[in-house]
């Protein structure tokens, strides 16, 4: 069954915003037309746009300046609904939307975006499927105790409250939910137990053509990468948990160890790292794979977070070794040991990278088996036809509530 789609998301979809650009693009690419409904901030987003007109049947997108999100969450203050559901508001963008709106379902992506999901529940009879992808009360309960951000812990605070009422609020008001993981369904749920929200589990996915195991390329025999947007406060926190506790074990063994710190936007505590002449903090790259296919191992001693860590899948699909956390590998049908290895204390997480750096062998086996896993469980078509399955339940539901409205509201 091929569908007309409007897929709304509150930022522009690109290979950094991973999850909205390849579940668009494999939804095009398997017969279904998609009208992409988004807000831009920058030049760089001008050019995201334009690279997915071109794998898209329309975008409609309406400029967003940074003035205009800090008019938008000023009443929000007042309201106690989080800040982040009024940031990427534009009433341009939905309002001319009606019940006679001629699409087969409206995919709306994120927290950021629930307010458009509300909006084109209310004014349309089309099924509206909310992307939650997260548990945002989930990650804010971790963050406000754990952050290594001053700024972060406190944003989490403040918004914690506001999060939980509105993500449970949120739970019976659209036709089906989508998270990335069975641990945010479950947190999700638990904010409001007695309702039966509709709540499937839709997992990230990997381009695995563009993420791939290039055997042309030698890896560097003692180069550690960790990866991520670093302004992100997890992310931030992770860095520092592992340049400050975990590091320093491994650098008593091997000093010549390289860790390379790549992502788009490092603060000035990521930066400061490069004091050291063994950290290399590159900041935005032009392509992230040629980074992951030349080091030894992917570094990721995530202390929090929520849904699916894409980093981890990434270098898996690179054949890069990983070592991670137990907290990381809880969304994942993953076996460490087989796959990637896992570790919780600074020591024991030192233990296992030294262990991947002195043994050849281990680094090809974990790096074939981590790409086996990754095709077999991540493979983006294979989401995207999930994803069909759930959009097609969603209508056949809002048909027969139609023929019998009297029956549906019983």
């Amino acid at each position: 069954m091929l569908m007309d789609i409007l897929f709304v998301v509150p930022y522009v979809p690109n290979l950094v915003r991973t999850r909205p650009y390849n579940l668009i693009r494999a939804l095009t690419d398997r017969g279904n037309r998609v009208t992409v409904l988004t807000v831009w901030t920058s030049d760089e987003d001008r050019q995201d746009l334009a690279a997915l007109r071109e794998i898209v049947h329309e975008v409609t997108a309406v400029s967003l300046p940074a003035w205009k999100s800090v008019v938008n969450c000023l009443p929000a203050l007042l309201s106690g609904a989080p800040l982040q559901t009024s940031f990427s508001w534009d009433a341009k963008l939905v309002s001319r939307f009606t019940a006679h709106s001629p699409f087969d379902v409206i995919h709306v992506e994120h927290l950021r975006g629930a307010r458009y999901a509300l909006y084109l529940k209310k004014h349309t009879n089309v099924p509206v499927v909310w992307d939650s992808v997260d548990c945002i009360t989930h990650l804010f309960r971790q963050a406000a105790t754990q952050s290594k951000s001053l700024v972060g812990r406190w944003r989490s605070r403040f918004e914690l409250g506001r999060t939980e009422r509105y993500e449970g609020m949120l739970l019976d008001k659209f036709d089906h939910i989508l998270v990335t993981s069975r641990l945010d369904k479950d947190a999700l749920q638990s904010l409001r137990p007695e309702v039966p929200a509709p709540i499937s589990v839709i997992p990230n996915g990997v381009n695995l053509d563009y993420f791939k195991l290039d055997t042309a390329v030698s890896r560097h025999p003692h180069t550690l990468i960790v990866t991520g947007k670093m302004s992100y406060h997890a992310n931030m926190s992770m860095v520092l948990h592992l340049a400050q506790n975990i590091m320093p074990l491994v650098w008593q063994q091997r000093p010549e160890v390289q860790l390379l710190v790549v992502g788009k936007d490092p603060g000035r505590d990521i930066q400061a790292l490069a004091e050291n002449p063994n950290v290399i903090v590159t900041g935005t790259v032009d392509a992230l794979p040629p980074y992951l296919q030349q080091a030894t191992a992917a570094v990721a001693p995530i202390t929090y977070g929520a849904g699916i860590q894409n980093k981890i899948l990434e270098a898996m699909s690179c054949g890069t070794p990983v070592v991670t956390t137990p907290h990381a590998v809880s969304a994942l049908a993953i076996e460490p040991g087989r796959d990637l290895l896992v570790a919780d204390s600074p020591t024991a997480y030192a233990q296992a990278i030294l262990a991947i750096l002195a043994d050849p062998q281990l680094q090809d086996r974990l790096g074939r088996n981590g790409r086996i896993y990754v095709e077999q469980h991540h493979h983006w078509p294979n989401v995207a036809a999930r994803l069909e399955t759930v959009y097609a339940e969603a209508i056949a539901a809002t048909a027969r509530k139609n023929l019998h409205p009297a029956s549906s509201q019983q």
